[in-house]
């Protein structure tokens, strides 16, 4: 066979060659597979350290003790808004976390500890947002516990263009524990559950259902515990109902805890179910014996924030603009900020019960403060309280602070009175409904 026919079937083999090289990527482009695969992996959960097996996630052991972190493949949304963990095992200390992180969370951070999540932890029952110091929200949790974790689609884009906020609730065994506002991302809130130490093991069920409202009002034990006091107010699980008239400014219908608030358990919230008919709902601060048929904030001894005007009530019936109107869904919260070297045995009586003598404080301030019996100046108080007055004797300085859906209003620095102050809640117009939180997420 001569040269040149030899290079001719060369070439007619290559020519094939490159042929069939080219039918096999006209039919399997490179592109289009890295399109497929990349589409087929946003729909796949993300998990290290995490052995799946079925509905069972399970901590794997790793030589740098990292966590362990699953996160579902698909955001919660208003018709899958809730999902729910049972611990089969708590392993060697129970790190485990249920929570809400957004898509591309780092998968060796607890759900709570990075920006832009929030996760209820069952070795201590403390709930963590955005970093990784933990506030008291609940109970420890154990083998054959059920927690939840869900979302309430109801809030819009702020006036000043901030990421939308919604409540995001956890659940023990049936009963919800708590609520916290929460930004949400433009790609959603992803459910996530976080484990930490051998041996731990959870079922997840991201199907399950969460009906709230049933709970409640089918709800025997109604917190009567925590009450010290209900006047005009009919409590029902966790909601306080106004029934009082609401015909005239001495038919306030007040609600006092039976504790005041601590160095342990120093905020407290509620929610607006129900404005009614004129949503005058008040939050805040007041003395152990305060008078039941006034709003706190009005009478000496007292501090709050209104929501039918924004304003706060600082031992006088004359508001001051503090912060925004509140409404249905809203959810106000008011805390104590303690100074460092606050001693808590100064402020109190060494009682349980009310003290006689508190009434005589008056005695305590400077010789131009004017006192009097009069109905009128009892009801709407001298102008700014006693506690605001420079005397030593009187109490500890602290801060007084507000809050409205996660984010803080503004803070006022007054005195403690004497056994401290106690979270109470007036409601004045009827259907006025809040439901109240006295250990949720504090900060």
């Amino acid at each position: 066979m001569d040269n040149s026919r030899v290079l001719r079937l060369m070439r007619l083999e290559d020519m094939e060659e490159i042929l069939q090289r080219h039918r096999f990527m006209h039919a399997f482009p490179r592109r289009r597979l890295r399109i497929r695969d990349k589409g087929e992996a946003a729909k796949q959960p993300r998990f290290e350290r995490i052995l799946v097996e079925g509905d069972v996630l399970g901590y794997v052991p790793n030589e740098d003790n990292r966590v362990g972190v699953y996160i579902s493949p698909h955001p919660l949304t208003p018709d899958n808004n809730y999902f729910e963990v049972e611990i089969l095992d708590t392993g060697l200390i129970g790190a485990i976390a249920i929570g809400l992180v957004p898509c591309h969370y780092p998968l060796d951070r607890q759900p709570g500890w990075n920006s832009e999540s929030v996760g209820y932890h069952a070795d201590d029952g403390k709930l963590f947002k955005a970093n990784g110091f933990g506030r008291v929200f609940g109970p420890k949790n154990y083998i054959g516990d059920k927690v939840g974790c869900g979302i309430i689609f109801d809030r819009d884009e702020d006036e000043e263009g901030h990421k939308p906020t919604a409540k995001v609730f956890f659940t023990r065994n049936g009963k919800e524990i708590g609520k916290v506002a929460v930004p949400v991302p433009a790609e959603g809130l992803y459910p996530a559950i976080g484990m930490h130490s051998e041996g731990e093991e959870v079922r997840l069920n991201l199907e399950a259902e969460w009906q709230a409202e049933d709970v409640i009002l089918m709800a025997v034990d109604n917190c009567e515990e925590e009450w010290s006091r209900l006047h005009d107010v009919k409590l029902n699980g966790s909601i306080l109902e106004y029934t009082g008239r609401g015909k005239s400014i001495i038919d306030v219908g007040l609600a006092q805890a039976r504790f005041p608030l601590d160095t342990t358990y120093h905020y407290f919230e509620i929610e607006i179910v129900d404005p009614g008919e004129n949503c005058y709902i008040a939050i805040g601060l007041a003395r152990r014996d305060y008078p039941k048929h006034r709003h706190p904030g009005w009478n000496r001894g007292s501090i709050a924030y209104h929501a039918d005007d924004g304003k706060i009530f600082v031992g006088s019936g004359v508001g001051d603009p503090f912060g925004p109107r509140c409404h249905k869904g809203d959810i106000m919260g008011c805390g104590i900020l303690f100074p460092r070297d606050y001693n808590s045995d100064a402020d109190s009586d060494g009682s349980s019960a009310a003290s006689p003598d508190y009434p005589n404080v008056e005695e305590l301030l400077l010789e131009d403060y004017h006192t009097s019996d009069s109905d009128e100046e009892e009801f709407w108080g001298p102008g700014a309280g006693p506690w605001e007055k420079p005397i030593a004797e009187y109490g500890a300085k602290v801060k007084i602070f507000f809050t409205r859906n996660g984010k803080t209003i503004g803070q006022k620095e007054i005195r403690m009175p004497k056994g401290g102050f106690y979270p109470t809640v007036g409601m004045l117009s009827s259907d006025e409904k809040v439901r109240v939180d006295l250990r949720p997420l504090t900060g």
